[in-house]
């Protein structure tokens, strides 16, 4: 009886991608940076693993496929904006290609995409909402407060607003002004508000450099140890331990206010006074006897409506 002795010889692997397609995804993907570099690469690795699924080479895609991975998106219940912007993504990459050189014909040229509407149905704060986070803000430590305002009253985006610097503060035409880096590396100056303008004052106090928003402690940015603030890291969301809290760390369930504690969370709540029924029948008013008030007495006994009584009371009051 014989054995076959094992082959120690290795089996070629096929690559993933030819030369042409890598440095087609590389170079496309070089051109843009930060969370639109990372969305655009999300875009293109969910795109080349369905077509890998199929199994269809990157470059020998055709407009059916591209069709096909769009209706296979709907099928999975994403949204009709999401679909349009991985679509949008694909023609894109194709683009490239073609403007390199690296393929004849893109087949995203005539993709239908999904109509998306374009008005906003996010919910936001009035004006009445807007003022009360201010003024909650401004009750807080200083660091909370200039950030809130930065962005309600300036309208900067989160990423803007905590990679500002101290540096970065300047004085233009007597307005204060911030310069902050936009989306696609713009770098813009914009004037802040006066009440964004003394939150940053009160925020970075004596500091002359350095980021605005400073670690004040471990696992945080904004200082939330200030102010009289909670100093221990809250608990993770879904635990046991985990309750909604106010800043001074009290659960708000099943107390609703802290005795003791300034912030607005936690301040008492004011009692409303509430008003006897006006009727005539119930509450304060069913004790009226009907006889008018002694206080006023009435100048005439005559009857209402008799105007020649009411005359002569007159004429009488005249004589004296």
């Amino acid at each position: 009886m014989t054995t076959a002795a094992p082959s120690t010889a290795l089996a070629p692997i096929q690559p993933v991608f030819t030369d042409a397609e890598r440095v087609a995804l590389a170079g496309f993907l070089a051109g843009y940076r930060g969370l639109t570099r990372e969305a655009y690469a999300l875009d293109l690795r969910q795109f080349t693993s369905w077509c890998r699924t199929r199994p269809v080479a990157l470059f020998a895609v055709r407009r059916a496929d591209i069709e096909s991975f769009a209706r296979d998106l709907e099928a999975m219940g994403r949204a009709r904006a999401t679909v349009t912007r991985r679509l949008s993504t694909i023609a894109g990459f194709y683009k490239y290609s073609v403007e390199e050189e690296l393929l004849d014909r893109s087949p995203a040229a005539h993709v239908r995409r999904p109509r998306v509407d374009y008005e906003s149905h996010a919910v936001a704060l009035d004006r009445n909402e807007l003022g009360a986070l201010l003024v909650a803000a401004g009750l807080g430590p200083p660091l909370e407060h200039a950030l809130i305002a930065l962005l309600a009253l300036n309208g900067l985006r989160v990423s803007e607003a905590t990679g500002t610097d101290i540096e970065h503060l300047g004085l233009e035409r007597g307005h204060r002004t911030l310069t902050i880096t936009r989306k696609g590396g713009k770098v813009v100056a914009i004037p802040l508000a006066p009440r964004t303008a003394r939150a940053i004052d009160l925020a970075i106090g004596e500091r002359t450099q350095g980021p605005v928003f400073q670690p004040q402690g471990p696992g945080s940015w904004t200082g939330m140890q200030r102010g009289g603030s909670c100093a221990e890291p809250p608990a993770v969301p879904g635990s046991a331990s985990w309750l909604p809290r106010t800043r001074c760390g009290t659960p708000l369930s099943p107390q609703r206010w802290t005795p003791g504690c300034r912030c607005v969370m936690c301040r008492k709540p004011r009692r409303m006074r509430i008003r006897g029924p006006r009727c005539g029948m119930t509450g304060r008013a069913a004790a009226w006897t009907g006889m008018p008030p002694t206080s006023s007495p009435p100048t005439s006994r005559a009857l209402p409506g008799n105007r020649s009584a009411v005359s002569s009371s007159l004429a009488a009051d005249a004589a004296r």
